[in-house]
């Protein structure tokens, strides 16, 4: 088994399509042709992972944190960045991240997992995403054929988790006042892949082998995009819902706001920093929104409309560990995938 097949695999939970602007998702350090030989889960791939790696002869580390997020212009170990990727490159391990594309899936994503761990009901994506564009292309069938795989090569047509989805109909043309067959290909494509898809329509263009409209689409796309919010499956009072969310997610404290002295019912959250949601959260009339790295001004946001409740960014997350190691043991059988035994969390607590 190789590696790139194993990404592959992960690339169909997750498109490196739908991670955000800012994020370095995908294969960070590694050769994709060489053979799996184990995997480590985990969300940050330091120093101790790497070494965790060599002690079980694992040639790939899949992190939820990207190593790298900026161009490193020196390799001279001076900083654990530096260090970690000279060491994963001297012992043959690949570094794969798989970050707010995971995080913005709708299944077996980050949020999910939260969802599962507070045993909500009803839930959906908090913010879903929107920009999408759909293609209508007028060809030959035999071209139209080509010009389809090589878009769904690039991520196009995928739709409420599925993907290569399209749609053909035949229809009468004309072309200098007469009459031809043609075929019209229909797909969406979300925006991130326009300058490709471009690439791809101006070749076939330039050859005169297609004519083609591309518009934009206001639709969303309800299984994609950042938070969720779903339902308890019966009120809880403030207090004790505070205590059932340390106890769930496992954290040593939760960082609050004001209690209004109303029921929890509805709850928005984000795993990470998801402190943009706050008003979306707002908007959609939860009780509570739980998320991560709330700065000390950014609580008074609430404004006594909702309880904001930090729970710290690596606690909220921590459970993506065990989701990616269940992804990949329920599909491959022929390499050992772990979790990871180092606790990577940079914040330490004092009782």
């Amino acid at each position: 088994m190789k590696i790139k097949a194993v990404l592959k695999y992960l690339e169909t939970i997750a498109p490196p399509i739908y991670q955000e602007s800012y994020d370095n998702a995908g294969l960070i350090i590694g050769d994709a042709s060489e053979t799996v030989t184990g995997v480590i889960c985990c969300l940050d791939s330091t120093e101790p992972v790497v070494d965790e790696a060599i002690a079980k002869k694992c040639n790939l580390i899949i992190a939820h944190h990207p190593i790298v997020f900026k161009g490193l212009k020196r390799f001279n170990g001076k900083n654990y960045i530096e260090r970690v990727v000279m060491k994963a490159i001297r012992n043959d391990i690949a570094i794969y991240a798989i970050h707010t594309n995971l995080d913005n899936m709708l299944y077996q994503g980050v949020n999910t997992r939260i969802a599962e761990r507070l045993e909500l009901k009803n839930t959906q994506i908090l913010a879903p995403k929107k920009n999408f564009k759909k293609l209508f292309a007028f060809g030959s069938e035999q071209i139209l054929n080509q010009l389809r795989n090589e878009l769904f090569e690039l991520g196009a047509g995928v739709i409420q988790g599925q993907q290569h989805l399209s749609y053909a109909s035949v229809g009468a043309g004309t072309a200098n006042g007469k009459g031809e067959g043609k075929v019209k290909l229909e797909l969406l494509f979300p925006t991130a892949l326009n300058g490709g898809v471009n690439s791809v329509l101006n070749k076939y263009a330039i050859e005169g082998s297609i004519n083609y409209d591309v518009i934009a689409v206001e639709n969303t796309n309800t299984l994609i995009g950042s938070g969720m919010i779903g339902e308890l499956t019966k009120p809880m009072t403030e207090k004790s819902f505070l205590k059932f969310l340390k106890n769930k997610m496992q954290v040593n404290c939760v960082k609050h706001t004001d209690l209004r002295g109303k029921h929890i019912s509805k709850v928005a959250f984000c795993g990470g920093a998801g402190g943009f949601l706050l008003k979306n959260a707002i908007r959609q009339q939860a009780d509570v929104f739980i998320t991560a790295d709330y700065k000390y001004h950014e609580f008074f946001d609430a404004d006594g409309r909702i309880i904001i409740a930090d729970i710290g960014h690596y606690e909220s997350e921590q459970f993506t560990i065990n989701l990616l190691h269940e992804v990949l043991t329920q599909k491959f059988s022929n390499f050992a995938a772990h979790c990871t035994e180092v606790n990577t969390n940079p914040v330490s607590y004092y009782f």
